[in-house]
Formats: structure tokens, C-alpha cells, sequence
């Protein structure tokens, strides 16, 4: 009966077609409305099969799939096309975000976008081996606050990268790395300085993919532009003196700061007492690189209406999980302070190569694997 209404049907509309001033008669309309009819009942019918069987399910499944598929590809073609450094230079990062409440819509934090690998730059020559793991950075420096959250996504999946530990250091309001002793960094006569620890620490991701740090705004020093380092490891060691020694590293980048926030810094004190000369963000080599492929300047708001007060910072970056990395570290901290490298090659940079190992050696302490990786909010050890 179904199939002699389906043929009657299709007669009808065929018709109508070959003939769009037709009018249908009494008997097409009735066959017409008897087939939708019994079509919606078997269409009914099929519905319930199919969700017994999980065919149902598993069309969405696929659907998300291909939908999931389509955004990496049109994230990796933009990803493809490089970025102008003037853009990343005359793009303002400073949010005018107020009455923030736990009801703000997230989508107000979104970077621009996060699913895009980061340039692999250099280390610089002030990275020390096995830093101390602590959420508070700031060891006494006086400076602007500085709350900063970090993002990591894995490049193949757009997805947050967890237990990766993200190595993260920085100079103080004068310029001068802390836990160094090298020409150019600050007096380099003065071996007090592999006893401080300000502006470095390490923190692993949370399930979200995200460390935080409280530090201060970086100052500036010859050659370069206020920036932070960062730098993703894993397969490391936890030791008892509350430090983490990576094994292998994945990421190597730098974070970057608007030109007008850094000129307002640089009114107070004292960051308004560094002598050094500046170095602006468009002279910047290592920006200029980064810049090729991502916005690596953060994101940013004022604390108050005064921005002595501090500041709240966020940035995502894409990593490749797969990346390796050979770093070169200018020291190495032990429960003594920093021990030089006598192969760092300070104030030189190390350089990166294929085989994702560290050069330097491990402090002198038990390791311990029995210390969790801590929160993102975790508070200082």
C-alpha cells in the first residue's frame, strides 16, 4: 500500500515539475497526504530503532567530528598566514574590563586565537636550571604587581595541555635577573645575587591547562624590551627542596607588554630610577620573530584606577607536544643558591637544537617523586 501511495506521489510531483501551473486534483492531494501521513509514522518508528541501536548517538559523534576537524583546519590556514609585525605593535591589550563578577561572561578573557603554535625563540642567557615550584614570585622586590594567567592548548587538539610544568622567569624594576652573575646584568661583581630568587619560579598546568603567578611587571635592560620567559617542560623530577628539574623541554617563548603600559610603568618608582637605556617593542628582535605567527604581547587591566596598585595579565599559548628542545642554562639552583655553569656561555644565549635535552646539572638533593605537582593557585614554598 505504501509503495502504490509513494508511486502515486511521485507521479504527482513529477508532474507539477514538468508542469508548474498544474493544478492537483482531489485523488493527488488525498495520495499526497495519505504517503506524508505514513511517512511520519515510519520516520517515528525509525527514530526509536535508532536509538536503541546508538546510531543515533553516533551521528552526533561524527557530526562533532567533522565539525572539530573543519575549525583546526580553518585555525591551521590562519595559523599559515603571517602575522605583520606593525599589527601586533598598534593592537592595544589593554582591556577596560570593570564590575567583573563571577557571572561575567568567560568569553571576555578569550586571547586571539589559542589554537595557533607559538614561535620557538630563544632562552636567552639568564635561564637557571631547577627552579624553585611557587605560585609568588616576587621575594621582597619592590615593583608593580603583576597577576598573571597563563593558558597552554595543544596544537593538534585545541585542547588544554595538563601536568605540564611551565618554567617562568623574568629581570625586577631595574633590570637585572636574579640568581646571575654575568656582565650586563646588573653589577656584575656582586656574588649576593646567586642567593636571590625574584622573578623565577615553575608551576605545573591544572586540569583546565592553566599555571598563575604573581610577580612584577618587568623592567627594562640594554638590548631588550620588558618581557617574561617562559618555557613548557615534562619527564622532570620533583626534589625535596621544592624544586622541579625538567628532562625534557617542549617550549621555549616570551611574553610582551604594550609600549603605553611600559611608558606608564616607567613613571613609577622604580622602575622611573633604572638607568638602562630602553629598548622600544619595534626594535625588539626577539618580538619581531615571535610576532611572524602569534599577538605575543598579554592581555590586560588595571587592579584600580591607579596603576601603581598592580595589574591582572592573561595569555594563551599553542604548544606541539611532540617538540623538543636543547636549552643551555646560565645556572642551576640548590638549596644553597645558584651554582654558574661553567658551559653556559653567559651573557650569551644558549642555543635550541633537536634532542630535547637540558644542558647543566641537577641540584645536589634526593629526588622525590611523593610531592604532587602543585594547583595553579597554589601558594609560595
Amino acid at each position: 500500500m505504501l509503495s502504490t501511495t509513494l508511486a502515486a506521489l511521485v507521479f504527482a510531483t513529477t508532474s507539477v515539475l514538468a508542469h508548474p501551473f498544474h493544478v492537483l486534483t482531489d485523488a493527488e492531494i488525498s495520495a499526497r497526504d495519505n504517503f506524508q501521513y505514513s511517512a511520519r509514522r515510519a520516520l517515528s518508528q525509525c527514530s526509536n530503532s535508532l536509538k536503541r541501536d546508538g546510531l543515533a548517538q553516533r551521528s552526533v559523534e561524527r557530526r562533532m567530528a567533522m565539525l572539530e576537524r573543519a575549525r583546526r583546519e580553518k585555525y591551521a590556514a590562519r595559523a599559515k598566514k603571517k602575522r605583520d609585525f606593525d599589527e601586533v605593535l598598534n593592537t592595544n591589550h589593554h582591556s577596560n574590563l570593570t564590575g567583573l563578577t563571577n557571572d561575567t561572561d568567560p568569553s571576555v578573557f578569550l586571547t586571539n586565537p589559542s589554537c595557533v603554535l607559538g614561535t620557538e625563540v630563544t632562552e636567552g642567557p639568564y635561564y637557571v636550571a631547577s627552579e624553585l615550584i611557587r605560585y609568588d614570585v616576587r621575594s621582597g622586590q619592590e615593583g608593580i604587581d603583576l597577576y598573571l594567567d597563563y593558558e597552554l592548548i595543544d596544537v593538534s587538539t585545541c585542547n588544554p595541555v595538563s601536568d605540564v610544568w611551565v618554567d617562568f622567569w623574568h629581570a625586577n624594576a631595574t633590570g637585572v635577573y636574579s640568581a646571575v652573575v654575568a656582565n650586563g646584568n646588573g653589577d656584575s661583581s656582586d656574588e649576593s645575587n646567586l642567593k636571590d630568587d625574584h622573578g623565577r619560579g615553575i608551576q605545573a598546568t591544572n586540569d583546565e591547562g592553566v599555571v598563575q603567578f604573581l610577580s612584577l611587571v618587568p623592567g627594562h635592560y640594554i638590548g631588550r624590551a620588558p618581557h617574561i620567559h617562559v618555557m613548557a617542560n615534562s619527564n622532570g623530577t620533583v626534589f625535596d627542596n621544592g624544586t622541579f628539574f625538567a628532562d625534557t623541554v617542549m617550549h621555549v617563548g616570551q611574553l610582551f607588554f604594550d609600549q603605553d603600559l611600559i611608558t606608564a610603568v616607567n613613571e613609577v618608582e622604580p622602575y622611573a630610577s633604572n638607568t638602562q637605556e630602553l629598548t622600544l617593542n619595534a626594535d625588539d628582535s626577539i618580538m619581531s620573530q615571535e610576532s611572524a605567527d602569534i599577538d605575543p604581547v598579554v592581555q590586560y587591566v588595571y587592579l584600580t584606577d591607579d596603576i601603581s596598585d598592580g595589574i591582572f595579565a592573561w595569555a594563551s599559548m599553542g604548544i606541539d607536544l611532540t617538540n623538543s628542545h636543547t636549552v643551555s642554562a646560565a645556572a642551576t639552583w640548590t638549596e644553597d643558591g645558584a651554582v654558574l655553569n661553567a658551559n653556559s656561555g653567559a651573557p650569551g644565549g644558549g642555543g635550541m637544537g633537536p634532542s630535547g635535552s637540558m644542558s647543566g646539572i641537577p641540584p645536589d638533593a634526593t629526588g622525590s617523586m611523593s610531592m604532587p605537582p602543585p594547583d595553579a593557585s597554589a601558594s609560595a614554598v
